[in-house]
């Protein structure tokens, strides 16, 4: 099977595992939305920003390098599983002695309870790391979707039952709980490999050198992502916090799923074509275009759309959450195809230059957090996009001088989307319009407006890029299961796009 066909297979798994986990897990938080108030989701929120920095340290960077590295050994797996697996049991214990000293910190003496249960999963998230950096590396997205979907569906029962029985903040806490350890058993039944006995200090040397770079370019996404909750739950609390997480949410559902799809197939496919530049160009233009044309019309529709949204899937009590919505909107249609330049960075063998653009962006963003956190959630959300947008440009330059992208060429690509786009907001708005004297059911409102733009989208990239649709059908073939005769498949898909 050619590198092609196993990326395309890798995406269509990719989408498999990460619209089904999105989907459920979706699901599951408008449940608890409902049933839970925005205090809970808050605590929460300052719990994992404190977990999710403990977690960073967890791997090390191991699980780039193993997907990096052009020839691996046996010892290089051991080394990184046992590695993580001592990381993990001391940070654990490191996370349950500090739980105390944080909430006190917050001054919210209910926080100390819920991070020391939280940093048990320090322990199960060792136990996985290696394996699902072997399955990224080889491609094997569709054991990586059976681990997520099963373990999203076992959590969302957890935490949806704890909560109809009023459990409150502990139904959040067990959720995670229940999905952390579910997916580590499940991982370990569909893989086939088991570490051995061997550490190697050589070993983990050669991973260290690589991973200490993507170590620390971890740590700044920490402090870009995480620093405005944490400012927001210090400053405002923890019920404004719930409402920043919640206008949060949809954008990192959208996120996931448009963007997380490929991204998670673009590095360790750039990796096996980092010395052939010609070739990742190209793969580069054609995942950033593609992801565009899902991306563009899905965030900006978000945008127009949120208030319905808001209160269609959360309820009226979610109202403040809109701004935030709308604002971070604009930073998924950025994100959406910026992110593959980081791919692109780390898929050369460059982290530092990685390592460079991220600290520019984490050091502007916490500035601007800081600054902006006195008026407010939106304004802190503001803060994230005008930084976001300064900063997209340095990446650019990096990848131009790794892979010779031309900057025209780049953005050429863009112009169907984009434009679609902006016709799809002006028939959303009039319809907007329209609608608002009629007295329409909201869901039914929501689901014209949707099918409207969805339609109007659709239409004009059908005429303005006709091309398009031709080349993502043919890479969709490519993702086709190995029972589909080759023969069927080219007649089936000549015929389809005509």
């Amino acid at each position: 099977m050619s590198l092609k066909e196993k990326a395309a297979k890798g995406v269509l798994w990719s989408v498999i595992q990460k619209w089904g986990r999105e989907i459920v897990t979706f699901l599951t938080f408008i449940a608890l939305s409902r049933m839970l108030p925005p205090e809970a989701f808050g605590l929460v929120a300052l719990a994992t920003v404190f977990t999710a920095f403990i977690q960073i340290f967890l791997d090390q960077g191991f699980s780039a390098a193993i997907m990096q590295r052009a020839e691996l050994e046996s010892e290089h797996l051991d080394t990184a599983f046992w590695t993580s697996v001592l990381t993990g049991v001391v940070l654990a214990i490191a996370g349950i002695a500090l739980a105390g000293v944080v909430a006190a910190f917050f001054n919210e003496p209910r926080l100390a309870p819920v991070l020391r249960w939280l940093s048990i999963s320090f322990i199960v998230i060792a136990l996985s790391s290696t394996q699902i950096a072997i399955l990224q590396r080889e491609l094997a997205f569709k054991n990586l979707a059976a681990r997520s979907l099963t373990a999203v569906v076992a959590g969302g029962i957890v935490g949806v039952a704890m909560a109809y029985a009023g459990y409150g903040v502990w139904s959040l806490v067990g959720m995670n709980l229940a999905n952390g350890l579910v997916a580590a058993i499940v991982l370990w039944r569909v893989s086939d490999w088991r570490p051995g006995f061997h550490f190697s200090v050589k070993h983990f040397k050669e991973l260290f050198s690589f991973g200490v770079t993507i170590l620390g370019n971890k740590i700044l996404v920490f402090f870009n992502r995480r620093s405005d909750d944490f400012l927001i739950g210090y400053f405002l609390g923890p019920v404004m916090l719930g409402y920043y997480t919640v206008g949060y949410r949809l954008l990192l559902l959208m996120i996931r799923v448009v963007t997380g799809i490929t991204n998670s197939v673009a590095f360790p496919t750039f990796s096996r074509i980092q010395h052939k530049p010609e070739r990742m160009r190209g793969a580069f233009y054609n995942v950033t275009q593609y992801t565009s044309l899902l991306a563009f019309p899905a965030f900006i529709g978000m945008a127009v759309l949120a208030p319905q949204l808001v209160e269609a899937f959360f309820g009226e009590k979610w109202a403040p959450s809109v701004p935030v919505m709308q604002i971070l909107a604009l930073i998924g249609i950025l994100q959406s195809v910026v992110v593959f330049n980081g791919s692109v960075i780390k898929a050369s063998g460059k982290p530092s230059w990685y390592f460079g653009v991220v600290l520019l962006t984490s050091v502007l963003s916490v500035i601007g957090f800081l600054i902006a956190v006195r008026w407010g959630i939106a304004a802190v959300a503001a803060s994230f996009v005008i930084v976001s947008y300064l900063v997209a440009p340095v990446s650019f330059i990096a990848i131009r001088k790794l892979i010779q992208v031309d900057f025209k060429t780049y953005l050429k690509q863009f112009v169907a989307p984009i434009s679609a786009s902006l016709i799809m907001i002006a028939v959303l708005l009039g319809m907007q319009y329209l609608l608002r004297d009629v007295g329409l059911n909201l869901y039914l409102e929501l689901f014209f407006l949707i099918l409207a733009g969805g339609l109007t989208y659709l239409v004009v990239i059908g005429f303005t890029a006709r091309e398009l649709p031709r080349q993502v059908l043919s890479l969709v073939g490519l993702a086709l299961p190995d029972w589909t005769s080759k023969n069927r498949f080219s007649f089936y898909w000549k015929n389809l796009i005509k």
